[in-house]
């Protein structure tokens, strides 16, 4: 897969190589990714509604990769700057995005990768550098659509050397956009860093001080083969921990020590988990504060398509069940989505290479996901 994902060999193009374009839709892109077209994700999109989630998570997988002697060009001078190239790529992301948006509803969610707009997303955001002029004004263009059309959008998390900048990135982008008391703009924490419990505490408070509302998409991380090691939390059980504590510190409202005497900020948790333990006890902790009517936050659920795929559906089944049980108004079940990415073969090998490093975990679930297999099995036999 990491050699499909990086490799210029024409041989080696799934968009370019038939047979192997066939035999990747057959065993790995259909099972995670939405289609190559509008006509296959609209499908693809209806599908995933029929079957009862609430929504979807779309994002585009395009991914471009310039050489550096297409990246610079000199002005007159003779200093370097950047070539016309690299800002055609961010009219051409911006693009991509906004199909993108085109293809999902009210209420669902556009995934949006910052780092797809090119080399001068990149730079700057490693630098820690304030978001370029021709990206502000891409990224305004993108949520003021989003807005309009009842949707949200999230800013996918990135590795550590880009992430910081990131952050201030998306609380700039937060500061301008979410004025209302859903969020529009949701930031990912990443709970397997060390200091991710600390990032959330920056966000609240700067939400708190400065009167937006704070969406935050709470995921454990995808990027542990990059990472400095050091950043990570030691053992998994530091992780699952600082997951839930984040979780818990927006579920219950908890301003960081020292900010107490601040108001908690209007905030929304959309939690992207595929661990079972972590969603009941959040679950769990939403619904108690519901039914004793103390304050929380929106609270919504999700999974990519193709993983955990047994959590998804017993969300799926506690909302259709709390549904039929009570009013909307009192409805203490989460909406349940699923989270899938768009493109050709070829632009979505990056993803469906992550999805594979990330898929080793899964083997620790195999006789999990085999005995609820054969229960299911069982139920629709006898039934």
């Amino acid at each position: 897969m990491g050699v499909l994902a990086t490799s210029k060999s024409a041989l080696l193009n799934p968009d370019r190589n038939l047979p192997l374009n066939k035999f990747l839709r057959w065993t790995v892109y259909n099972h995670f990714c939405a289609g190559v077209n509008r006509k296959e994700v609209s499908k693809t999109v209806a599908d995933i509604k029929k079957m009862g989630y609430q929504g979807v998570i779309l994002g585009y997988s395009k991914e471009i990769v310039l050489d550096r002697e297409e990246m610079l060009s000199t002005n007159a001078s003779g200093a370097s700057k950047y070539s016309e190239k690299c800002y055609k790529m961010i009219d051409e992301w911006k693009e991509g995005t906004l199909e993108t948006l085109r293809m999902v509803g009210p209420g669902d969610f556009l995934a949006v990768k910052l780092t797809g707009a090119g080399p001068i997303s990149v730079d700057a955001m490693a630098a820690r550098q304030g978001m370029p002029e021709a990206l502000v004004k891409a990224m305004d263009e993108i949520c003021i659509a989003t807005e309009k059309q009842g949707s949200r959008l999230w800013l996918d998390a990135e590795q550590q050397v880009l992430q910081h900048g990131l952050d201030e990135w998306a609380i700039e982008v937060m500061r301008r956009h979410n004025r209302s008391e859903t969020p529009i703009v949701y930031n990912t924490i990443q709970g397997y860093l060390k200091g991710s419990k600390a990032n959330l505490d920056h966000h609240l408070t700067l939400a708190a001080q400065e009167g937006w509302s704070l969406g935050i998409k709470l995921v454990r991380g995808a990027y542990i083969e990059h990472e400095t090691r050091s950043l990570i939390h030691d053992t998994q059980a530091d992780t699952d921990q600082s997951y839930d504590l984040i979780a818990d510190t927006l579920l219950c409202r908890r301003m960081p020590t020292g900010k107490e005497s601040l108001p908690f900020p209007e905030a929304a948790l959309f939690l992207a988990t595929h661990n079972a333990a972590s969603a009941a006890k959040a679950i769990a902790t939403h619904q108690n504060r519901l039914l004793a009517k103390q304050p929380t936050v929106m609270l919504e659920c999700g999974q990519i398509q193709g993983m955990a795929d047994e959590l998804s559906c017993e969300l799926v089944q506690n909302y259709e069940r709390a549904l039929e049980q009570s009013s909307i108004a009192n409805l203490t079940a989460p909406k349940a989505f699923k989270c899938m990415a768009w493109g050709s073969v070829a632009e979505c090998m990056g993803y469906l290479h992550r999805r594979a490093i990330e898929n080793r975990g899964a083997v620790e679930r195999t006789q999990h996901m085999v005995t609820a297999l054969r229960r299911e099995l069982w139920r629709r036999i006898i039934g």
